[in-house]
């Protein structure tokens, strides 16, 4: 009796050992959309990146991305959120029923963001970059216009106008909701920050001219496996990313499912004009259908700009009159 017993608990085992083998050794099938692309489509959010370095911090020196993970990851994590929390309970307070209890950037999965080159930063300018962005900063001096001289000195940005690319998926502290849509031959990506949508051509058409432009480029894809790639070119110069040269800059992306809630997104940098060499940075998309891609209304009740404006023309004021009193 104890011998059968003995060599049931062996079998038993034996299956148990079999059986999660099994299920280590299959690899997670990303769905497909009924007309057989991988489908990517829902709502996502990359919030807890948010407070992510783009490049790897120096304290890092020496090390992998893939090292910092466990409890010191987590430790940094919990850093970044208690920053931000305290900025958000400082002088311009936030209201407390709009940060808590969601915003939660403990989950963070990554130390910095570049993951090429290897010691995880940007490379180096080249030298007609370094001219080209000297000179644009020299014609502004020369030309004695400031900061808030006029809503168009003020970025895209604050003119609620666009982030551009890449930064429309870039991780903030709010507005990080993302749509990914999908039809025979589209994909659309609809962007909560700051109300933009992308549409994705992949029946393979050829770019644009060089002379049709936008703040978001021109953007052609196609799927390599699971992954999406897609190419972007034909930017405008006004809010290019980095101070990068529009004719010859590009951005490359990759969208993969690489879990039923994630999605890697992936993007290089690439202008021989500008950097060394191309560069790349990856984080997580995390999807959340709970909620659906809020509108964003920038200019309802946005003082942000007036105000701006407003201030630089009071310091020029006051500034007037102390020099009308130093000259009596």
């Amino acid at each position: 009796m104890v011998y059968r017993l003995f060599r049931a608990a062996i079998a038993l085992a034996a299956l148990m050992a079999a059986t999660n083998l099994n299920a280590q050794s299959r690899k997670w099938t990303p769905p497909k959309t009924p007309w057989g692309d991988p489908d990517l489509q829902g709502t996502y959010s990359n919030t807890s990146e948010n407070g992510t370095p783009l490049e790897r911090p120096e304290i890092f020196e020496g090390r992998k991305l893939e090292d910092i993970k466990g409890e010191e990851l987590l430790a940094i994590k919990r850093a970044a959120q208690k920053r931000t929390i305290q900025n958000f309970e400082g002088p311009l307070h936030a209201p407390e029923g709009w940060w808590q209890p969601d915003l939660n950037m403990v989950k963070g999965s990554q130390a910095w963001l570049i993951v090429d080159p290897p010691n995880g930063k940007i490379p180096p300018l080249t030298p007609e970059a370094t001219q080209r962005i000297a000179a644009r900063a020299a014609a502004r001096r020369n030309g004695g216009r400031g900061p808030a001289d006029s809503w168009e000195d003020r970025s895209l940005y604050d003119r609620c106008i666009t982030r551009g690319l890449p930064g429309s998926m870039m991780p903030a502290i709010y507005g990080n909701g993302y749509q990914i849509v999908q039809t025979p031959g589209y994909v659309a990506i609809i962007y909560e920050m700051i109300h933009e949508t992308r549409v994705i051509p992949l029946d393979g058409r050829p770019h644009s001219p060089s002379n049709v432009r936008s703040y978001l480029g021109d953007a052609r894809g196609h799927w390599e496996g699971d992954t999406l790639v897609v190419e972007t070119t034909n930017f405008r110069e006004q809010g290019i990313y980095r101070n990068a040269n529009p004719e010859t800059f590009r951005l490359i992306e990759r969208f993969t499912r690489i879990a039923p809630d994630t999605v890697k997104w992936a993007v290089t940098v690439d202008d021989r004009q500008t950097w060394t060499k191309p560069w790349t940075f990856s984080m997580p998309l995390t999807k959340d259908d709970s909620g659906p891609v809020l509108e964003y209304a920038c200019h309802e009740g946005n003082l942000g700009l007036m105000n701006i404006l407003s201030a630089a023309r009071a310091e020029e004021k006051k500034a007037a009159e102390e020099a009308g009193k130093k000259g009596k």
